[in-house]
């Protein structure tokens, strides 16, 4: 019962008209996003904040499990960890690739590997718990 990526982007636009990321891909397990760098992403030396970082990382493994399970709105995370390795550059998008390590009945748990566009070397770590809801009879 995956959702497409059209479905998400769909959703996605109504429940988050506000966002800034484009969804890229969306595969099995899996997801591609990015996120357009502005000054209002920035803070003083320069860089990505780590709020904005750690933003686009979970927005990456909603777009996941949307992927692989269907449109849940009350998905929620239950814990998100990162580890910031390097300075992002401001001038390029941060590239968010999402891969889910588990997809359990009530948990799943996914790992996302922040990019600035172009650049191979990797600016962030990030895994991540989604409590899923109960189906309802």
């Amino acid at each position: 019962m995956s959702a497409t990526k059209e479905e998400i982007v769909a959703f996605m636009a109504l429940e988050f008209p506000h966002a800034k990321y484009q969804v890229e891909a969306v595969g099995d397990n899996s997801a591609i996003i990015s996120h357009e760098i502005g000054i209002k992403e920035l803070r003083p030396g320069g860089t990505v904040a780590g709020p904005v970082l750690m933003s686009i990382a979970d927005v990456a493994l909603y777009v996941a499990i949307l992927g692989t399970i269907g449109i849940v709105p009350l998905a929620v995370t239950t814990s998100l960890n990162i580890n910031f390795l390097r300075k992002p550059t401001a001038e390029a998008r941060i590239m968010a690739d999402c891969k889910l390590i588990k997809v359990g009945r009530s948990l799943i748990v996914g790992e996302v590997s922040l990019y600035s566009e172009g650049c191979d070397d990797l600016v962030a770590h990030v895994v991540g718990t989604y409590a899923i809801p109960p189906k309802r009879d």
